[in-house]
């Protein structure tokens, strides 16, 4: 236990926040290559399935804006320590799954405690290195999400192979107990343990969740029910009225869950919507390659696991040369071109031949991953560069949710067109039913699915040109 007044060794802090950060990002990436394993295992659809994705990355993007607020008033400690403890009982419950349904239930329980541990690792950061230090070990926290987000594929290819998709789950419980125990512990009187007496925004909140929630479900669920069903029109109209609802109070609330007054700043707003656009066409890829390569070209789940590491290669490698050439150039060039890189690769994974190679697959995964690192250092830096100083803590929240919202698009938009066009050309198959009879139905799935994500980033790219240069 603490002394009083005595602060805890930063490095150590440090330490726990990593833990925390790479388990809930490398889940965000370990879990896509078994979703084919999944399927089979619980004899259910691809979009049925979709959803253990879907609803992970829906429930962080809905509430880390809120859990970030939440952190303000109620200490770090606490909003950090009770989401290393959720997200681990998540994986336990994910773990022991009997159900699709059941599995879908517990990965939104997980992605609770996720957003809880994202909402505030960069504050912690912050908190824990206040002079000059700062940008090293935010540096380093960035790369802790890139060896998370790197290395999740392969770790679940080697699991998955070994052992069963529910081993991917049980490897949370250890690490996530003991580190809840020592940030509640160690960290108690120090200044991540500070409140504050400001009002919580619980209307503008729970209008955010609603609001990107419906709008999820209208994206995935819109080819079933059709336009002028009831289903359709009524989320649809629930939807905006929430938008409407939160654009209102959020510009009266003198505590605002989402400062609406900062979309009002070009150099940030723009940047915001092209980190959308660039995540949803990265997870269009993400989402459909494992079943390319595991239904498809049926390789084994270790190999296809090492493949789907190959984007995440080149932004762990680039990621950091970007950001530091855009303090040389500026932003705009690089986000652009790297927009373009990801249209590119995306067009070109929509060409793929029924037999390709490993290496037709590799080369054009790399330029996606080659594409998103030069991309994402300078339009983050441009961002927040955009904003007062007092502002940067809520801009870094809109920007990290702007990124899984763009997750949550793609993997959505994926799983649609997939499967309204594989369901269109063999009326009413799945894959889990997969034949070589159905190959085509399959390539004209994935393709279609591919180039509308190489359509998106066009539009960002659009967005990224023409947000301006910065001044």
């Amino acid at each position: 236990m603490l002394e009083k007044n005595r602060e805890p060794n930063k490095h150590i802090i440090f330490f726990f926040v990593a833990i925390g950060i790479f388990m809930s990002t490398l889940d965000g990436s370990i879990v896509n290559i078994a979703l084919p394993t999944i399927m089979k295992d619980f004899n259910t659809s691809l979009s049925t399935v979709k959803w253990v994705m879907i609803i992970y990355l829906l429930t962080v993007s809905s509430l880390l804006l809120s859990f970030g607020r939440l952190s303000d008033i109620n200490g770090r400690r606490l909003i950090y320590g009770s989401g290393l403890v959720i997200f681990s009982a998540g994986s336990l419950f994910c773990a022991i799954s009997a159900s699709a349904g059941f599995l879908i239930v517990a990965r939104a329980f997980q992605g609770l405690g996720a957003a809880m541990i994202m909402s505030c690792t960069p504050a912690l950061i912050v908190d824990t290195f206040p002079g000059p230090e700062r940008g090293k070990y935010l540096g380093m926290i960035g790369a802790v999400v890139a060896s998370g987000l790197t290395l999740g594929p392969a770790i679940g290819g080697f699991l998955l192979h070994h052992f069963s998709w529910r081993s991917i789950f049980y490897i949370n419980l250890p690490i996530g107990i003991t580190a809840a125990i020592l940030i509640l512990v160690y960290l108690k009187g120090s200044q991540s343990d500070v409140r504050s007496k400001e009002p919580f925004d619980w209307v503008g909140s729970i209008c955010l969740v609603i609001s990107i929630s419906g709008f999820i479900l209208v994206i995935s669920n819109g080819y079933n029910w059709g336009i002028v069903s009831f289903p359709f029109i009524s989320i649809t109209l629930v939807v905006m009225i929430a938008a409407g609802c939160l654009v209102a109070i959020e510009a009266r609330f003198s505590f605002p869950v989402l400062n609406m007054n900062l979309f009002k700043i070009r150099l940030f707003g723009f940047p915001v919507m092209a980190a959308i656009t660039l995540f949803g066409a990265l997870f269009t890829m993400i989402f459909l390659m494992p079943f390319y390569l595991m239904v498809q070209l049926k390789l084994p789940s270790f190999q296809a696991g090492n493949m789907m590491v190959i984007p995440f290669i080149f932004l762990f490698l680039i990621a950091p040369v970007s950001g530091s050439l855009s303090d040389k150039i500026g932003t705009r060039f690089l986000c652009t071109a790297g927009m373009g890189l990801m249209m590119t690769a995306l067009f070109l994974l929509s060409q793929l031949p029924p037999d390709a190679t490993l290496i037709d697959v590799g080369w054009r995964m790399a330029i996606a991953g080659m594409g998103t690192a030069i991309f994402s250092s300078p339009n983050t830096s441009a961002a927040m560069g955009a904003v007062p100083g007092n502002r940067r803590g809520i801009a870094g929240g809109i920007v990290a949710a702007a990124r899984n919202l763009g997750m949550v698009v793609g993997v959505s938009m994926a799983g649609a067109i997939f499967n309204y066009m594989f369901d269109l050309l063999t009326h009413g198959e799945t894959l889990n039913t997969y034949r070589p009879e159905l190959e085509f139905a399959f390539m004209r799935a994935f393709s279609l699915a591919m180039a509308a994500g190489a359509v998106m980033a066009g539009i960002g790219m659009v967005v990224a040109f023409l947000r301006g240069a910065e001044r």
